[in-house]
């Protein structure tokens, strides 16, 4: 699909890192008017003999007259400095123009970040992105917008080539709300996997083998989203036909054979734990997909 960005106004973007550097290509190949800053001159210059652009030696020079300016920066105490730093980009964006966080801020920051620049008449959005460099090479991003609508609308021709898709969150914050639990996911499936394998190989099982066995077993169609929080806790039908108490004896046979292997079994004490407490609390009888409630009844709240 051939995208251009020639029409849409100056961008300015702030940190040429290793998912930056990338994502700012992208923008330059579909006729993007850039400036580029960081705080590495040499990557500026070197981005620049590659993919054009203009080389910003300041953060005024890059913000001065841009329509959008995009920063991609480490944590929260970069991204502070850079948008309302002295000379940061509050006191050069011009009115009409949107500063974007499209790095991995914390919710609570953003937020605040958001009300400063609202109190200052300026529009401010958090689009973190997901997947890694090979994404944001190809343009083939999820990207998870936060802030007023009418600003994240504008946003879209941006997200649009940077992005297959844009997930419009909701209010300032969100966006970056929903990348800590999508990390949060993705971090805690990568190592329950490892422990699991762990486990498999100290007992005699080969490593591929598991692999391909765990991706037949645990994905797609049997992938938990898909097969039970989808059709059964969002629907609150609580019907997937496995017990609770089933599932707290599976998850312990697997605990305990990681205990007698010598294996190390964090992640499955602590499952093992999860699904006792929910049985017991619940009733070992009920459907499995009612441990939800565990959740829940903490939270006071009802997916």
């Amino acid at each position: 699909m051939s995208v251009s960005l020639d029409a849409i106004g100056p961008i300015a973007f702030i940190g040429l890192g290793h998912m930056g550097a990338p994502m700012a290509a992208r923008l330059a190949s579909c006729g993007a008017s850039l400036r580029v800053h960081d705080l590495r001159g040499d990557l500026v210059e070197r981005f620049v003999a590659a993919h054009g652009g203009i080389a910003a030696t300041s953060l005024p020079a890059a913000v001065d007259q841009a329509a959008f300016v995009i920063a991609m920066l480490p944590d929260d105490a970069a991204v502070r400095a850079v948008m309302l730093g002295d000379r940061g980009v509050a006191a050069s964006l011009p009115s009409d123009a949107i500063a974007i966080d499209m790095g991995t801020s914390s919710p609570e920051s953003t937020m605040a970040i958001a009300a400063d620049f609202a109190r200052l008449g300026l529009a401010y959005v958090d689009a973190p992105v997901m997947g890694g460099v090979p994404f944001a090479r190809d343009g083939t991003l999820d990207v998870m917008a936060g802030g007023g609508s009418g600003a994240v609308e504008r946003c879209l021709p941006l997200f649009g080539v940077l992005g297959r898709r844009t997930w419009r969150c909701g209010a300032s914050g969100s966006g970056h709300a929903l990348k800590a639990i999508a990390n949060f996911v993705n971090a805690a499936t990568f190592i329950a996997l490892l422990e699991a394998m762990t486990i498999g190989k100290k007992f005699g099982v080969e490593s591929a083998f598991m692999a391909e066995a765990l991706a037949a077993m645990c994905t797609g169609r049997q992938h938990p989203l898909e097969k039970k929080i989808l059709p059964q806790v969002l629907t609150r039908r609580f019907d997937t036909g496995m017990a609770m108490g089933l599932i707290a004896k599976d998850v312990a046979i697997a605990a305990s054979l990681a205990h007698a292997l010598g294996a190390r079994s964090p992640m499955a004490d602590a499952t093992r734990a999860l699904w006792q407490e929910a049985a017991a609390r619940y009733g070992a009888g009920r459907d499995q997909a009612e441990v939800v409630r565990l959740w829940e009844d903490g939270a006071g709240v009802e997916l």
